[in-house]
């Protein structure tokens, strides 16, 4: 049995949410730059141009790189033969994002009550996800989440005789109707299968991948390439002003479901989808 003593939990999680909100993921910058050397249209290529600038500005003076910092999403991989002490995990988690937040002087978004609306002012609770897994290791995904790209996502529950072309039909029709309210380029986590509940975890989880990293299953990285072909075709493009990038990559998870279902959601990242990993 292995011990984490929750301070060197509190420890990682200010880290991690300083960094998550300055210092854009390397697979998403390269994104950008590539888009940025073939976008044929200008006024695109420019958005892409100020893209990168803004993320460069902000990796150097620690600023953030979005004025939204995000509710704090966290998952967890947590051996079994992990002793968690100190404490409870979950306070220790909520602190670290409070010390980061405020350290950092970022924005401060969630509130207490969704109708009476009073801001915590530290921008805790998280939502936090533990997956027990087996060995003595901790692994932290700490992913802030802005609203813009997050009231953009949507949840279907399809008929299974609607299939593959029901599903892809759904996905651009988000992407499509979204437009330019979550900032694109965007990234699109899909999930597919068990229920209400798992396909919108699944959508969640499918934007911790690295942009080209492909599904294992071979019809599920075909679907991953048609839908990135068709959504770059709808000329939304940067910021949603037209071009060819509307999406830096297309990430499908899927689960096994009931025989009468077909749940399907989708979840849109920003062209900022912050997302840091710890391991304990």
């Amino acid at each position: 049995m292995r011990e984490i003593h929750i301070e060197e939990i509190r420890k990682a999680l200010e880290e991690a949410v300083v960094q998550a909100n300055t210092v854009l993921p390397a697979d998403i910058r390269q994104a950008l730059e590539r888009a940025c050397e073939s976008e044929t249209l200008p006024r695109a290529q420019k958005l892409l141009q100020i893209t990168l600038e803004n993320a460069t500005i902000a990796a150097e003076q620690q600023l953030a790189m979005c004025q939204d910092t995000g509710m704090v999403v966290v998952e967890i991989e947590l051996g079994q033969d992990v002793h968690v002490v100190g404490g409870l995990m979950e306070e220790a988690i909520n602190q670290g994002i409070r010390d980061g937040y405020e350290r950092a002087y970022f924005r401060k978004s969630v509130v207490s009550d969704p109708f009476i609306r009073i801001n915590t002012g530290d921008n805790t609770p998280a939502v936090i996800h533990t997956h027990l897994t087996a060995g003595d290791q901790m692994e932290i995904v700490v992913f802030p989440k802005g609203a813009g790209s997050e009231n953009m996502c949507q949840l279907v529950m399809l008929k299974p005789s609607q299939g593959i072309q029901g599903v892809k039909e759904f996905v651009v029709k988000v992407v499509r109707e979204a437009s330019g309210n979550p900032c694109p380029p965007v990234l699109v986590g899909v999930g597919i299968g068990g229920n209400m509940e798992k396909a919108a975890l699944l959508a969640k989880k499918a934007l911790l991948r690295e942009v080209g990293q492909r599904h294992p299953e071979e019809h599920l990285a075909s679907l991953e390439e048609e839908l990135l072909e068709q959504i770059n075709t709808l000329g939304i493009g940067p910021q949603g002003l037209g071009g060819q990038t509307t999406a830096l990559d297309v990430f499908v998870e899927s689960y096994p479901t009931h025989i009468a279902c077909l749940p399907v959601a989708v979840c849109l990242g920003c062209h900022a989808t912050r997302r840091v990993k710890i391991n304990l």
